[in-house]
């Protein structure tokens, strides 16, 4: 079956990467989450996009000048489409939030590592020591554009799944996948024919396509049982998924 991974939670109707987003792509019956991490002046892991908390706060400046307490304060819908909340003001949670909050369900994570453009000091260290004190190894699948972030967190910790992401053609991406002790790969939908997923799958590798939204390319991925959809509306995909599957 092919599951569902809440992008960003329930981006397309909540504030992303907020506890908001999170509950709701509980509540809609999605498989997993999909969150990307950084860490704050004062070492703390966070969950938010970008660089920057410019696009989604009603702050200015980097992530990584803010202490935890005043990346907190931020009102993290405040520039969101997205106007459905539970919480009165949204805030950015830590990944230690959202970890306590994820032994309350089953639901999978996918970690995507935001190491592109900034250096972190041991935000792989980081993460791998939280993981283990949650005992969540078989609940994470780490990612990245930044594949030496991913290579990095293998060798830490060669029991937790590790993802490419990738947003451009790929030859045989399941060869690479594999010579990076990789068990999935996370490509851009649009770079992900019917072919290269179907190769992968039969050599073994999970695929997991970002970011499926449209209705045409959901009911496609379906078709091909492909291993995991990433989307910003989980409860449409999971209603697809499941008149499908009638």
């Amino acid at each position: 079956m092919t599951l569902i991974f809440a992008h960003r939670g329930a981006a397309g109707t909540y504030p992303e990467n907020t506890m908001d987003a999170f509950i709701a792509a509980e509540k809609c019956g999605a498989d997993g989450i999909e969150l990307d991490v950084q860490l704050s002046k004062d070492g703390e892991i966070v969950v938010i996009h970008d660089e920057t908390v410019n696009r989604t706060t009603n702050g200015k400046g980097f992530v990584k000048d803010f202490n935890i307490k005043d990346l907190q304060k931020l009102n993290a819908s405040y520039h969101s489409k997205s106007v459905k909340t539970f919480f009165k003001v949204p805030h950015i949670p830590s990944l230690r939030e959202v970890f306590d909050w994820m032994k309350t369900n089953d639901l999978l994570c996918n970690i995507e590592f935001k190491t592109g453009k900034i250096e972190y000091p041991y935000i792989e260290e980081k993460v791998i020591q939280l993981i283990r004190e949650y005992g969540f190894e078989e609940r994470i699948i780490i990612s990245s554009f930044n594949h030496y972030s991913i290579i990095h967190c293998y060798r830490l910790a060669p029991e937790i799944e590790i993802a490419p992401l990738y947003s451009d053609g790929l030859f045989m991406p399941w060869v690479y996948a594999a010579s990076i002790h990789a068990k999935g790969i996370h490509p851009n939908y649009k770079i992900a024919p019917d072919d290269i997923i179907n190769s992968a799958m039969e050599y073994g590798i999970q695929v997991r396509p970002y970011t499926v939204n449209k209705e045409k390319d959901i009911k496609r991925l379906l078709a091909l049982s492909c291993s995991a959809i990433i989307t910003d509306f989980p409860k449409e995909a999971v209603e697809l998924r499941n008149a499908y599957i009638k």
